[in-house]
C-alpha cells in the first residue's frame, strides 16, 4: 500500500511540469498612439486640409457678417434720416435682418459640426492605418495584449511590458522622433 501511495505522489510531481509546460505564456505590450499620430507624415497633411476646410467656413461667415453689417448700418442710417421710414418698409428690413442674423448663427453651428464631420474624415484612415501596424506587430511578436497608454485604460504596467511603439514605426516606416525632421516614406 505505502508502494501504491509513493508511486502516486512520484506520478503526480512528474505530471506537474508537463502541466506547467502546456499553459500559454501572456505577452503583454503598451503604446502611445499619440506619439506615433504626432510624427505620421499623413497627418501634417490631414492639418493641412482641415486649415484650409476651416478657412473656408471662416471666409463664408465674414461675407456673411460684411453682408449683415451693411445692412444693418443702411437700415441705421435711414433710421436718421430728415424723413421718418415707412411702417411697412421699417417691419420689412427689420424682418430681412432678423433673418440674416439667424441664418449666421446656423451656420455657424453648422460649420462647427462639419469641422468636427471633417476632422474624424480625415483622421480615420490615419487611425486604421495605425491600429493595421499595431496588429501587425502583436501578430509577429506573439502579444497577448498590447494597451494603448495614450487613452489611460491602463492603470498600471510592470516593467515587463514590452514599449512596441518602435515595431510599430518601423512597421509604418516612420524615422522621424518627436522633435525630429527627418521621415521616411510611408508603407502602402
Amino acid at each position: 500500500m505505502k508502494n501504491r501511495v509513493n508511486l502516486i505522489i512520484i506520478a503526480l510531481f512528474l505530471a506537474i511540469p508537463v502541466v506547467s509546460f502546456g499553459q500559454k505564456v501572456y505577452k503583454f505590450g503598451h503604446i502611445n498612439k499619440q506619439d506615433i499620430i504626432q510624427i505620421l507624415p499623413d497627418r501634417d497633411s490631414a492639418i493641412v486640409k482641415l486649415q484650409k476646410y476651416q478657412k473656408d467656413l471662416e471666409n463664408q461667415l465674414d461675407i456673411m457678417n460684411v453682408e449683415y453689417n451693411t445692412k444693418l448700418q443702411k437700415y441705421l442710417d435711414d433710421q436718421k434720416g430728415p424723413t421718418p421710414m415707412d411702417p411697412l418698409i421699417k417691419q420689412s428690413r427689420e424682418k430681412d435682418l432678423t433673418t440674416m442674423q439667424q441664418n449666421i448663427q446656423q451656420f455657424q453651428e453648422t460649420a462647427q459640426q462639419g469641422m468636427q464631420q471633417k476632422q474624424t474624415e480625415l483622421m480615420q484612415p490615419i487611425l486604421e492605418k495605425i491600429q493595421k501596424a499595431i496588429s501587425e506587430v502583436g501578430k509577429e511578436g506573439g502579444f497577448t495584449y498590447i494597451f494603448d497608454l495614450a487613452t489611460q485604460s491602463v492603470a498600471y504596467y510592470s516593467s515587463d511590458s514590452q514599449d512596441v511603439t518602435d515595431l510599430v514605426k518601423q512597421k509604418l516606416n516612420i524615422t522621424k522622433s518627436a522633435g525630429s525632421t527627418k521621415t521616411g516614406g510611408t508603407k502602402k
